[in-house]
């Protein structure tokens, strides 16, 4: 990975024996491959692997409870982001942990690189044959009819006991990839199945859009001017240059310039016919030019985000790498982010896999590193998924399963629903929503979830399919449906959550060039404030999420008055919003 900076670890002289295998401790195990994938056969002996180790922070919690005081309305720190510097002294390993890793590598002639800014993680190349021995691993071939190549994992792993509590990640290991990740937002064809009855009153809007943009008829769509009305969100251009808007590209998505030139061209005429973004390359990714090339995700993400921010600086991260480890990508983008001196304000990402593959220590960590970038005062947003209740399993066939997704379920990120129509807006079938059954429920959302699981009956029948203790979102949501994006030179019509997140993007964006004009620090890590500013939002009351594919009579949740995981606390009122954070 050539954007890391390569730094040897000082190795300690202690020489130890290498363990056996009664020394080791389980760390991560699977009964079996997740679906869809057929083993091959382990791997042979001199196959060389590249594994990353996550060592443990010295003070995560800390990091965690002073990224909640600083992002808290009327906390005395509040919106005073930390610096790198002061970031590392939370994520970097404690000095133990840090020895007893290389005593460790040192005993076992394994040879580790610092591949992060604070420390906590490192690679190691090694023989299969090594890598299963030292860690109770059986490393095996995988294949899957809709990925491009076999992924190298093991059903198992185990750490030396000396190293329980200072390695918290091996990777990879028993995370998987799934083919979900990297699909397109499908092209839609007609509105889905949604109730369209208010079943309680609405938030009062004080916008309205013109009829065509009401997609709760087939044959209209949603353009940048559509949400500007409907959510009154201004057309002035923003002035300050050093507010980026970071998009995320991944599994071969790439960006056409003259598909986004025509897109504002078309909708956006008020700006600048030069108009464009800038690429960053990530991990050997491209973005390559020329006709049937552009991806329909990029293309969606990048034209609204850029359509929304009405003129702040863009950039397009496109990650290149292993497109069968799609884990592997985001943990690159995080390690990648925190080595920046300069970060953007907004970092906006449509795409993600099903909880279970990732497995709870890689995930953990993952979300760790988002709470540390957070921590310097930039906002994440995730879309919440395509797959209503049941994730990236909405097939037909596997439904109400009440399955979560991640990053979107990450406690340290802002995810994004979709809604459809207006006169009411209703929460579309097809949002991802529900409860996290790795991250305990963050302070911030507790009276929300809390109001919530009251208006669930004991009949319910996904009750015991979820934890209702846990993280729950989205965390708020906007239109998603018929979005009309240039595509490969001609107008064309998408549907998804990654519709709504880079827009919802936009506006925070916008919001941030605000602030920073008048002085005042940038959002940041939104959750806090959102959930403390309930009134800035239209509530979404109506909507059943049991899918796109799914039917409408499979056990899914419901939207009610105030936040609930379909519409979270609904869809945001630009003026609501910029007055609470100029307040």
């Amino acid at each position: 990975m050539f954007f890391f900076r390569i730094l040897a670890l000082a190795f300690s002289t202690v020489v130890a024996a290498s363990p056996s295998p009664s020394s080791l401790v389980l760390h991560e195990h699977r009964a079996r491959a997740p679906p869809g994938f057929t083993s091959k056969g382990q791997v042979s002996d001199g196959h060389m692997l590249t594994l990353r180790f996550g060592l443990a922070s010295n003070d995560i919690a800390g990091l965690q409870d002073r990224l909640l005081s600083i992002s808290t309305p009327g906390s005395q720190e509040f919106r005073q982001w930390l610096s790198q510097d002061e970031v590392k002294t939370f994520m970097a390993p404690s000095a133990d942990t840090i020895n007893t890793f290389n005593s460790f590598a040192s005993a076992n002639g394994l040879e580790p690189s610092i591949i992060s800014p604070y420390g906590d993680w490192l690679s190691v190349s090694l023989p299969a044959s090594k890598a299963n021995k030292l860690f109770g691993a059986t490393y095996t071939n995988f294949t899957h009819a809709d990925l491009p190549a076999p992924i190298t994992r093991t059903l198992s792993i185990s750490l030396p006991a000396e190293l329980a509590g200072h390695v918290e990640v091996i990777h990879p290991s028993t995370a998987f990839d799934a083919p979900i990740a990297r699909r397109a937002p499908p092209i839609s064809r007609s509105a889905p199945r949604h109730k369209r009855e208010a079943l309680f009153p609405t938030h009062k809007r004080d916008a309205t859009a013109p009829a065509d943009c009401d997609t709760s008829d087939p044959k209209n769509s949603i353009t940048p001017a559509c949400l500007q009305s409907l959510y009154n969100i201004p057309t002035t251009p923003a002035t300050q240059r050093d507010n980026t808007l970071l998009v995320t590209g991944y599994v071969d998505e790439w960006v056409e310039v003259d598909d986004f030139q025509a897109f504002l061209a078309q909708f956006r005429p008020d700006l600048p016919s030069n108009e464009t973004f800038v690429t960053t390359l990530l991990d050997g990714g491209s973005n390559p030019q020329g006709p049937d090339i552009a991806g329909v995700e990029a293309s969606l993400d990048v034209q609204y985000a850029a359509g929304i921010a009405s003129g702040v600086p863009l950039q397009f991260l496109s990650v290149g790498g292993n497109n069968s480890d799609f884990p592997t990508s985001v943990l690159d983008t995080t390690t990648f982010l925190a080595s920046e001196a300069q970060l953007p304000t907004v970092v906006t990402t449509s795409y993600g896999l099903d909880e279970e593959f990732w497995g709870a220590s890689l995930a953990t960590k993952v979300c760790d590193a988002f709470a540390a970038i957070s921590a310097r005062g930039v906002s994440f947003l995730f879309s919440s998924g395509d797959g209503g209740v049941s994730g990236n399993h909405d097939d037909g066939v596997n439904c109400a399963l009440f399955v979560a997704v991640f990053p979107a379920s990450c406690p340290w990120v802002t995810t994004v629903g979709s809604t459809i129509g207006f006169n009411p807006e209703v929460a579309v079938n097809f949002t991802g929503g529900g409860f996290s059954s790795f991250f305990p429920t963050p302070a911030y959302q507790t009276s929300a979830i809390s109001n919530f699981l009251k208006t669930i009956p004991p009949s319910f029948p996904g009750n015991g399919k979820f934890n209702a203790t846990n993280r729950a979102y989205p965390d708020l949501s906007l239109q998603g449906m018929n979005f009309n994006i240039n595509f490969r030179g001609k107008i064309g019509q998408v549907l998804g959550t990654s519709a709504s997140t880079p827009s919802i993007a936009g506006m925070v964006a916008l919001i941030n060039d605000r602030l920073i004009a008048q002085g005042k620090p940038v959002l940041g890590f939104l959750n806090p404030f959102l959930y403390a500013n309930e009134g800035a939002f239209n509530d979404v009351v109506s909507g059943h999420n049991s899918g796109l594919v799914c039917p409408a009579s499979s056990v899914a949740f419901d939207a009610v008055p105030g936040w609930d995981p379909l519409s979270g606390l609904g869809t945001p009122n630009f003026p609501d919003l910029l007055a609470a954070a100029l307040a």
